[in-house]
């Protein structure tokens, strides 16, 4: 994989989030001859170049997805593009639906079109678990996003451009998520706000997730999801293992600790699914994802590409892949896990 990013020009949008910046990190560990970290948020763009320090292999770039001609500049060049630019709150895009059209599908149509101008040669899109069956604004935005990177690979004409995707989902630690939220909360003296102890979540580590990104990346042919396998746990269980763990550190005993059921929001649902019943009629399976393949095949590509998938998917039934059907994580799982990813 290190031989495989060596001396290309690699573009991250949203390269200042929680996904991104930590692409950028790991990149830069594989001799790449340039990585632009493209954001839209200056003072996250100053944070992280305080953090790399000053380095000839790295460019900042300001602006947004939703600009078209500002992408074609950042995209002159460039060999790959990591497309992680999202709104991805579920409360927030289902109260501002417009906004998150704007982001997350027509920024998607924006990279797309970016990159076929300017000839990259790979692109692929951060999606999540929410684009599968969406209940919310959020997921149905992402899973065009997610039919955008595919179906362009039917039009793509002359041009060799890939375009893929890859779905997983919550990811520990991020900015927003539900952990940084309960720790915040043990650290005030509660009450923790859970919407459901009995909801489960798909979660994995931000450098698990950037890891199995990077196979996605290498593997790709043109026109897949790369659905990534994780485990699941409830959301009632990480809130009694972080009281348990981290509120002695703030001098607060843990069975005084009050849990507030405030219910399921907007747009909501009691388990995640990260792949459907349909999907997985196209999928094939590794020890760490299943590869989704285009539903048609591509005029542009070898037809016998996908042959396997569909071949097994005759013979093979699969079902839905939901965070109600894999292994939860007990208790003792999820402290185990937290303090493995240094999360706690």
């Amino acid at each position: 994989m290190n031989n495989f990013f060596e001396s290309k020009v690699i573009l991250v949008t949203g390269g200042t989030g929680s996904i991104g910046s930590e692409i950028v990190h790991q990149l830069l560990k594989m001799s790449p001859r340039v990585v632009r970290i493209f954001s839209r948020d200056e003072y996250k763009q100053f944070c992280i170049q305080q953090e790399l320090g000053n380095r000839s292999d790295v460019r900042y770039l300001l602006g947004d997805v939703r600009e078209g001609s500002r992408l074609l500049r950042a995209a002159e060049g460039v060999d790959i593009i990591f497309h992680c630019a999202a709104y991805k709150h579920v409360p927030f895009c289902e109260y501002n639906p417009f906004e998150a059209v704007k982001t997350n599908v027509i920024g998607t149509q924006n990279v797309i079109e970016a990159a076929l101008a300017q000839g990259v040669r790979k692109v692929l899109l951060i999606s999540t678990d929410k684009a599968a069956s969406p209940l919310n604004v959020m997921g149905a935005t992402k899973l065009l996003a997610e039919r955008l990177m595919s179906s362009t690979m039917h039009s793509i004409g002359s041009h060799n451009t890939i375009l893929a995707s890859v779905r997983f989902g919550n990811v520990l630690g991020s900015r927003g998520s539900v952990i940084p939220l309960f720790r915040d909360q043990i650290a005030k003296g509660g009450p923790l706000t859970i919407t459901h102890p009995e909801m489960t979540r798909f979660f994995m580590s931000i450098p698990q997730a950037v890891k199995l990104v990077f196979s996605a990346a290498e593997l790709m042919k043109g026109g897949e999801l790369f659905i990534l396998k994780m485990p699941a746990a409830r959301v009632g269980d990480i809130a009694d293992v972080l009281i348990e763990v981290l509120a002695p550190r703030f001098r607060y005993d843990p069975t005084s600790m009050e849990k507030k059921i405030i219910g399921v929001r907007p747009g909501e649902k009691m388990f995640e699914v990260l792949m459907t019943k349909e999907e997985s009629e196209f999928a094939t399976e590794s020890d760490s994802m299943f590869i989704v393949s285009p539903y048609v095949d591509l005029p542009v590509q070898d037809p016998t590409l996908h042959k396997s998938a569909r071949e097994k998917s005759v013979t093979e039934p699969r079902d839905s892949y939901s965070s109600d059907k894999v292994h939860i994580l007990s208790k003792d799982e999820i402290r185990e896990l937290l303090v493995q990813e240094r999360v706690l």
